[in-house]
């Protein structure tokens, strides 16, 4: 059985799992870095909650931060959610369709996702780009910072969906998508780990 895997693995195009192995490495960083915002919007808003409640006083940028923090959050949380499937879905009518039907739907349910996605880029990029000479009030920093999650996010939207679309994910390094390898370890171990 480990035989047609490997015979798979062989014919695949090394210039589209070299492109597929940039983006999955790109969208690992995005996750770590994910967790990680969590993380410090969670800090800077107990700290400033701290500050007012009990010191009398506010951290002048934590606002901002958080809010800027939050937007890029969201953002990758979108691309996220293409990845592994959550976006918004009808089942109950999909399941109730014929398959050649379900296939059809599916396929234009794709291809609105990523339509959303190349409209993210673009627009997204036009507005990161508008909004670069301006900036925040309390950190000073440019105010395109804030909205360049929306280009990155839509980018990887139009990855997941295209991948989706055109039936590449076999190309997909699942490595760096770490919830799912760790099953499948897990699973192999007995989990002895």
């Amino acid at each position: 059985m480990a035989t047609p895997q490997g015979k798979e693995q062989e014919k695949l195009n090394p210039v589209i799992s070299a492109i597929t192995y940039a983006f999955d490495a790109a969208y690992s960083v995005l996750l770590t870095y994910s967790q990680f915002v969590l993380l410090v919007i969670v800090l800077i808003v107990s700290a400033e909650v701290v500050g007012r409640k009990f010191l009398g006083g506010s951290i002048r940028w934590s606002e901002e931060v958080a809010l800027f923090l939050m937007v890029w959050m969201a953002f990758i949380s979108m691309a996220i959610g293409v990845q592994k499937g959550l976006h918004i879905a009808l089942g109950f009518f999909y399941g109730l369709l014929p398959p050649k039907a379900a296939w059809v739907v599916n396929k234009i349910d794709t291809f609105i996702i990523m339509a959303f996605g190349a409209f993210m880029v673009y627009y997204g990029s036009r507005l990161v780009m508008s909004t670069m000479t301006s900036t925040l009030p309390a950190t000073q920093w440019p105010a395109g910072l804030m909205y360049l999650m929306i280009p990155v996010g839509g980018l990887f939207i139009v990855y997941f969906t295209c991948m989706e679309f055109f039936g590449l994910t076999r190309y997909e390094h699942k490595q760096f998508y770490r919830d799912e390898p760790q099953e499948d370890v897990d699973a192999t171990d007995g989990g002895a780990n």
